[in-house]
């Protein structure tokens, strides 16, 4: 029989070892994901931050968004390292150093990190929901967006509270106070999360039906196809945290892995939302108000709305592209040309 060479520990704390590992590695997988989005998005946004003012101000949101991501990731490497190479020996293993550590710089850096991300993210999200209702006018928006923005609100003191006492001397992510107040948090992020992915799908499932009634699908699967829909609302994010929820709140080791693949996903969820609306395909506010206030016979709706769909791809959240513009205008309109056997104008579209 081959000696014993592993850890005089309890199978449930070398178990919270190895998902906390593993949840490293995830981490690290999710940041390279986010530096190719970081860095597409990047590129677009500066080449056009002549033409826009909100381009500069979504290139410093993505910015400070990958500075905090890699200000996480430092930290956690450097949490792995201290548990599992620094001091090894610890009494009862690297867990309990880990737990027995929490107010250390590194841990309350990395505490941090995490809220920061996870209120940036929502505060994007919560502008998504209001920019997609603004077509059916702004108090109707404000109205719907005030409930998400409240709840918005409350998981930031949740959150602020569940960091100040994550961080305290002999308490960590999992003594009963904290753990109270991070089952709190995630619950109300969760929600509110919850809450604006039903509001934005539901609003985009409205007129996605109405606009494949209208149009060939070939011209709207850019803008109303499911995954767009998946991605404009966050779904995927708002499935990572509740599964991330389950486990947290019964202190199953698995909330270990989870924890960094819903922060990973939430992050870049918004890097997909930002390179939408930096490549013009993302839903705009005056978007749902072409296609909801066009008026006249249906063939005159099909074409207008056909027209709208070729120079939106064009233009996005208040760029004005004008070779790109022209370029992706003309090119659509061959493709309308095609499809109705009549030439379109884009300079027309444009003038107008």
């Amino acid at each position: 029989m081959a000696p014993y060479y592993g850890p005089d520990e309890p199978q449930s704390t070398v178990q919270l070892e190895r998902f906390f590992l593993a949840g490293d590695v995830a981490c690290g997988v999710g940041y390279g994901i986010q530096l190719v989005l970081f860095y597409s998005c990047a590129i677009y946004l500066w080449n056009r931050r002549k033409q826009s003012r909100k381009a500069l101000f979504l290139l410093a949101y993505i910015t400070l968004l990958l500075s905090v991501s890699t200000i996480f990731l430092i930290v956690q490497a450097r949490t792995v390292q201290l548990m599992y190479v620094d001091n090894r020996n610890y009494p009862g293993g690297p867990w309990p150093f880990f737990l027995a550590t929490q107010n250390w710089a590194v841990n309350t850096i990395f505490d941090a990190c995490l809220f920061t991300l996870t209120f940036l993210c929502d505060t994007l999200m919560l502008w998504r929901c209001w920019v997609i209702w603004t077509s059916a006018g702004k108090l109707i928006a404000s109205l719907v967006s005030a409930i998400p923005a409240l709840t918005l609100l409350a998981s930031f003191i949740m959150g602020t509270f569940w960091t100040l006492e994550s961080s305290q001397p002999g308490l960590s992510f999992y003594s009963k106070l904290p753990l109270a107040f991070g089952t709190s948090y995630y619950s109300i992020s969760l929600g509110v999360n919850i809450v604006m992915t039903f509001l934005i799908t539901g609003r985009l499932l409205v007129y996605r039906k109405q606009i494949l009634d209208t149009l060939p699908a070939e011209h709207a699967k850019g803008y109303v196809s499911l995954l767009t829909i998946v991605v404009e609302s966050a779904a995927i994010y708002s499935v990572c945290v509740f599964l991330f929820l389950i486990t947290y709140s019964v202190n199953n080791p698995a909330n270990q892995v989870l924890l960094f693949i819903s922060c990973a996903a939430q992050q870049i969820t918004s890097y997909m939302i930002i390179y939408r609306l930096v490549d013009g395909r993302a839903w705009r506010k005056d978007t749902l108000f072409a296609f909801s206030t066009q008026k006249g016979s249906p063939e005159k709706y099909q074409k207008d709305v056909v027209n709208h769909l070729s120079t939106f791809h064009a233009a996005s959240v208040g760029f004005a592209l004008s070779e790109a513009g022209n370029e992706t205008a003309t090119s659509m309109g061959t493709d309308i040309h095609d499809s109705y056997g009549e030439e379109y104008n884009p300079s027309q579209e444009t003038a107008a």
